[in-house]
């Protein structure tokens, strides 16, 4: 018997419900012997110690009765024992019928039954004639950020997520789904990769490989941006038909690296345009401190605009009349050679040669360590595992192994005394608690952090982190520059360079007479000409048609403009 149910099993239903099937079964089989059980000892009680004699259908019945607390009076024991026995029929019925029962139907029957409702109604292909589109190989904190610039720019996209359950959530919450394995050929003939934008490689080094010799073989064209978790797997993926490898946690250690502020003054480039450069220099110890723009006069001596500036981890619009702070760092644009006369004029004043710090051993952190150590900054390194100080010998100038909050550990590195401090480990609340905890130890600390999760960003700038930058974002604008066909330009959390078609409302219009900063807050940089060259904007500037407006702010300032200028 057990045999023949075992078979019609394994014909009738799917292998993946058959567990919840042998549950119900049991549970059943289960019930059936209790009832059973019951209704032989109402005949053994009755007949032996109430004298009576009932048939077995008045037995079962009985039993029913009492299990489900309906309990009609008709037949009732008259003995001790016999009320005893139904007391304990009563609460047995109360746990297997009123408490278990619902929770085995809905668990074991119900769940599965509206989750193979939901695997049969999730996306399993786009539409014919999709084109365009680029695809997302997995939802991660990179591909989260990613997707709302995608959906700011009007660039149309499609996640896929294996699991058909999650990819009908995701539908439903209005993200673009397809339900598919990530190394399956059929899943990219669905999703008709052959005509898409770009296809996304963000899983592991391992199945990006897989992920991009897939999708070879289907479209020899298609661009392919693959994220490399390891450095040594840079060259297998563009081995392997990447067009574009990102090992994003090298660089964003060498951004971070970028924003130190030790040794001699310099210019920081962050972004290039064309032929204009973006950069921004700190202000510390040179005569530029407490005096206004207008009297610094960086456009009259070395032909720069002042587009911004960061003061305590946020960017602020700038005014002739803005103040530049002893913590001041000035967003600047112009050419190469302007910057490096930029660059020459700062070069004579010295910040603090002291060494600076280095939280955590990870992969940021080294990559953090060997960028400041190019440029000949001494480096002090702070790690928790005493398991990674082989590893770590050799990578900074000293390794300390401890507790990052060891006040005696901290002093003996050198925090009283360092210029900068980064954060690079991958815990947000961590990373929070440290930039507090050194701030109030050295006032005057430049506190530069690294951020996993973006919903933590205004907490570690609360915090006193002067610089932060995080995975999901470097990640989607390092997407967004190829996308676009422009160079990347890492700004910091918040606010992004915009590369927007000139809308038809503000062409023939100067750019004084448009108030594009004044009714959206955003900054128009450039201009970019359809030949792809990219000139200064200024207030003169005419907005010529068929050319797009470089602008700088937050997502908000730019959905303010596209309502502004639809």
């Amino acid at each position: 018997m057990k045999f023949l149910t075992s078979q019609l099993l394994s014909l009738l239903v799917p292998a993946r419900a058959r567990p919840n099937i042998r549950a119900l079964v049991s549970y059943s089989f289960l019930l059936v012997g209790t009832v059973a059980l019951f209704a032989v000892g109402f005949h053994l009680i009755m007949y032996h110690i109430e004298g009576q004699e009932h048939s077995w259908v008045t037995g079962v019945y009985w039993a029913l009765t009492v299990m489900t607390t309906l309990g009609f009076g008709d037949i009732t024991f008259h003995s001790d024992l016999g009320r005893l026995f139904s007391v304990v029929v009563l609460l047995t019925g109360v746990v297997l019928l009123l408490i278990v029962l619902p929770f085995v139907f809905i668990r074991f029957f119900y769940a599965p039954w509206m989750e193979s409702r939901m695997r049969f109604h999730a996306p399993r292909a786009v539409s014919p004639g999709t084109q365009g589109h680029v695809i997302l190989c997995g939802l991660d904190s990179l591909a989260t950020a990613l997707l709302a610039r995608l959906r700011l720019h009007d660039i149309p996209h499609f996640v896929i997520e294996p699991d058909p359950v999650k990819a009908v959530q995701l539908h439903i919450d209005g993200v673009p789904v397809v339900t598919g394995g990530v190394e399956d050929r059929a899943t990219y003939e669905a999703l008709q990769v052959e005509h898409a934008r770009m296809v996304v490689a963000n899983c592991a080094d391992t199945i990006n490989t897989n992920i991009t010799l897939t999708i070879r073989d289907l479209s020899p064209q298609v661009p392919i941006a693959a994220v490399a978790e390891h450095e040594q797997s840079i060259d297998l993926l563009e081995l392997t038909g990447s067009n574009h490898v990102l090992p994003l946690k090298l660089q964003l250690g060498e951004h971070l690296a970028n924003r130190v502020n030790a040794g001699h003054l310099h210019c920081h480039v962050v972004g290039r345009m064309g032929d204009l450069l973006i950069a921004e220099f700190p202000v510390h110890n040179t005569p530029l401190v407490g005096r206004p723009l207008r009297e610094v006069k960086l456009r009259e001596a070395f032909g720069l605009n002042v587009v911004a500036v960061w003061e305590r981890g946020r960017m602020v619009p700038v005014t002739p009349d803005t103040i530049l702070a002893d913590g001041s760092f000035p967003v600047v644009m112009g050419s190469e050679e302007q910057i490096a006369s930029l660059d020459t004029y700062l070069v004579i004043y010295n910040t603090n040669f002291n060494p600076v710090l280095v939280i955590g051993g990870g992969k940021v952190g080294c990559a953090t360590t060997q960028t400041l150590r190019s440029r000949g900054v001494t480096v002090h390194m702070i790690e928790r595992e005493e398991a990674l100080q082989c590893s770590l010998e050799g990578v900074a100038d000293k390794l300390f192994i401890g507790n990052a909050a060891d006040r005696d550990l901290l002093m003996g590195a050198g925090l009283a005394d360092a210029p900068s401090v980064l954060l690079t480990t991958n815990d947000d609340a961590m990373n929070i608690y440290l930039a507090v905890y050194y701030r109030r130890l050295n006032p005057k600390l430049r506190v530069i952090s690294r951020i996993t999760h973006e919903r933590n960003i205004e907490a570690i700038h609360r915090a006193g982190a002067d610089f932060v930058l995080s995975y999901p974002s470097l990640g989607a604008e390092a997407v967004m520059s190829l996308l676009q066909h422009r160079e990347s330009v890492i700004l910091g959390e918040g606010f992004d360079l915009f590369y927007f078609p000139m809308p038809a409302s503000l062409a023939g219009q100067l750019l004084s007479t448009s108030h594009i900063r004044a009714r959206t807050g955003l900054n128009v940089l450039a201009i970019r000409l359809p030949d792809g060259g990219v000139v200064p904007a200024t207030p003169s500037t005419v907005l010529e048609p068929d050319c797009e407006l470089v602008m700088l702010g937050s997502e908000s300032q730019r959905q303010g403009f596209t309502e502004e200028f639809r």
